[in-house]
């Protein structure tokens, strides 16, 4: 067997840290119908600009893409970047009323069914000062890598109901959602899995979990 296959660290949630939590749970029930995997708290801890991680939301294909950013915004989120065709599939970005930034993406580039709200992975990719230490980190942390780019970009390995966590650099992180790198203060996530509980080295937080 491979580290990817006995691979048992993950994350089974992300929590967001927000104003209004009632407020937040109408929003991500309308847009995107997501369920226990995505917690929400509240905080006014302060924040400005850009927090450093980007959630991302991978479908099997655009016209499932097109409606979920469409209820995105018709639910009260703002549009970064408009969906449209790459070299690598398809896909736009928008930010949640409670600053979080949501890419909704798919590899496919057109359509072979009728749209649907189907969400096949949620990635949570981290902005990071220095991609080959946090890789480092999170290994000796038991998170296996299942795919990885040099000082660009790494993937870890994650059961499929699991979410998936990736690390990219700030900058680089910060213009694929269309937005500034800078920013201060709270990141207003906590990330809950079975590693934990620690603080990684750009202060991402991480609570213990069961599961």
């Amino acid at each position: 067997m491979t580290a990817v296959e006995v691979a048992a660290t993950s994350i089974s949630s992300v929590t967001l840290e927000v104003p209004d939590p009632a407020a937040a749970g109408a929003f991500y029930t309308a847009a995107f119908g997501l369920g226990a995997q995505l917690g929400l708290r509240a905080s006014d801890t302060p924040t400005t600009g850009f927090r450093g991680f980007t959630m991302s939301l991978v479908v099997s294909q655009t016209a499932t893409a097109d409606g979920l950013i469409g209820a995105a915004l018709d639910a009260g989120a703002t549009p970064l970047k408009a969906a449209k065709k790459s070299l690598w599939g398809y896909g736009g970005v928008v930010c949640a009323p409670d600053g979080t930034i949501w890419k909704v993406a798919t590899s496919s580039k057109k359509d072979t069914g009728p749209a649907t709200r189907q969400v096949d992975d949620i990635v949570l990719l981290l902005g990071v000062a220095d991609v080959i230490a946090s890789k480092r980190f999170y290994v000796g942390r038991g998170l296996a890598v299942k795919r990885s780019f040099g000082r660009k970009y790494v993937e870890f390995a994650a059961p499929s109901s699991h979410v998936k966590l990736a690390l990219y650099g700030r900058r680089a992180l910060a213009k694929d959602a269309g937005v500034s790198p800078d920013g201060t203060g709270s990141h207003r996530i906590v990330v809950g899995g079975d590693a934990g509980p620690f603080t990684d080295p750009d202060g991402f937080a991480w609570e213990a979990t069961s599961g």
